[in-house]
């Protein structure tokens, strides 16, 4: 399959958005610091309660994000963290920890 026709089928099922596919994980990374208390340097958790992010799909990362963020999933931790973000600022996060690598190297 072509890689356009691909896009194409993704973008209309909704898979894939196109701020997704453009955004920075450079600047996601830079925005990244105080995600690093939690979520680790690498996208690794040193804390059993707090989720791994390095290798996660964009995507569910914009998802998660965006409900901490809108109230529509609730946590104390999550939701002041996330209050203050632009969309361009999720989808640049989940840009960047979706470019780690997994096994946290």
């Amino acid at each position: 399959m072509k890689t356009s026709a691909l896009l194409l089928i993704l973008a209309a099922t909704g898979l894939a958005s196109t701020s997704t596919l453009a955004a920075d994980a450079a600047a996601g990374k830079a925005k990244s610091a105080v995600c690093a208390a939690c979520h680790g340097t690498n996208g690794i958790s040193q804390i059993p309660m707090y989720p791994n992010l390095a290798g996660q799909k964009a995507q569910y990362l914009v998802l998660q994000m965006k409900a901490f963020r809108d109230g529509q999933r609730k946590n104390m931790i999550m939701a002041p963290m996330a209050a203050n973000l632009s969309d361009a600022d999720i989808e640049n996060l989940a840009a960047y920890y979706a470019k780690l690598d997994p096994s946290g190297k």
